[in-house]
């Protein structure tokens, strides 16, 4: 997935190089190629860092300035070893943490008579624990790629603006752990989790579709399918990012509603807030027995185990959002406020 999300890219990239700059937008004028990269430079974008098997993605402009040493660095270039470190120390954190869950949450419970005769809420909390432990094998193996991309200096992003500046790693960034477990809706866990990814996306697919506008359901299935396919033509990720349109887009809802709300009305706003985290709760770890499973009889019995709660819930908000739509007139007052 990752070689084909940088083939793509630099092909794209190279293609804009080829336009003229005015009819770019401002992410296209900054990765554009000016010129065909040679066979070692491409084979080197590909292969170089330990991305080439997890992630993240990062430009062909990012690695040439590296390589060439140009770009950022402007004096000496910042040291790597404490970020490298931090995200050392944060793989051996997740991979104790997927070592001490992962015994006792099995994926054969899924497909054990057993689990058929547990309660609702047994199955639903299994769901959730299953899906908590397996997020942290992946969360090991970014932060492994994020200390390769630390440790060789091309993750470094620039400088804080803070006195004194501090060096950024954001290009080797691939997982905010806590932004992702304690994200307040669905519409922030593409911003916190596989970040590049979500970033190649936006770049090149929603922006390509829909230009400026603000993309919509119908946009947003089709990238998160495109998403899929790439993981693999399994059935069960083909579900998971379908699911997870639907999340996304039922959590719009619940914002659209939150945010047109006054603001003297301070309570109910905190309400709808409390309602959008345990809604993104609920259905993100609901899908991601799609993405553990990939069997699709084996995940549609686990769905169907709970009821299908996870996909009838951000559906039924989606109808409730063309019923019951966000007043303009209150976002009007809200900003007046």
């Amino acid at each position: 997935m990752v070689l084909t999300l940088k083939v793509i890219s630099c092909a794209m990239n190279y293609n804009d190089g080829l336009l003229k700059e005015e009819d770019l937008r401002e992410a296209q004028k900054k990765n554009r190629l000016i010129k065909l990269p040679s066979l070692i430079e491409y084979f080197g974008y590909c292969l170089c860092c330990g991305s080439h098997f997890a992630g993240p993605v990062y430009e062909m402009k990012n690695y040439l300035d590296w390589t060439e040493g140009k770009g950022l660095n402007k004096g000496p270039s910042p040291s790597p070893y404490v970020a490298t470190l931090r995200a050392l120390v944060q793989a051996a954190f997740c991979m104790a943490m997927f070592l001490y869950l992962s015994p006792s949450r099995p994926l054969s419970w899924f497909t054990d008579p057993a689990y058929q005769e547990w309660g609702f809420w047994r199955k639903l909390s299994y769901q959730y624990m299953s899906g908590f432990t397996m997020r942290w094998k992946y969360y090991f193996i970014w932060s492994i790629s994020e200390a390769a991309m630390v440790i060789s200096g091309l993750g470094f992003s620039g400088w804080t603006e803070s006195s004194p500046p501090k060096p950024k790693w954001d290009r080797a960034k691939v997982v905010d752990i806590l932004g992702f477990e304690l994200a307040k809706s669905s519409v922030l866990l593409p911003l916190v989790l596989n970040i590049q990814v979500s970033t190649w996306l936006r770049h090149f697919l929603l922006k390509y579709a829909v230009g400026e506008k603000k993309p919509g359901f119908f946009q947003l299935l089709a990238t998160q399918t495109a998403s899929a396919v790439w993981h693999g033509l399994y059935p069960g990720y083909i579900i998971l990012f379908v699911q997870s349109a639907l999340m996304i887009a039922g959590s719009r809802v619940i914002y659209q509603w939150e945010k047109a709300i006054p603001t003297n009305m301070a309570l109910v706003k905190k309400a709808f807030a409390v309602m959008n985290f345990a809604y993104t709760v609920l259905v993100l770890n609901y899908s991601c027995v799609g993405f553990m499973l990939l069997s699709k009889h084996e995940t549609l019995a686990s769905y169907g185990s709970v009821y299908y709660i996870g996909t009838m819930i951000p559906i039924a908000l989606i109808i409730l959002g063309y019923i019951i739509p966000a007043k303009p007139a209150s976002f009007k007052a809200r900003k007046e406020q």
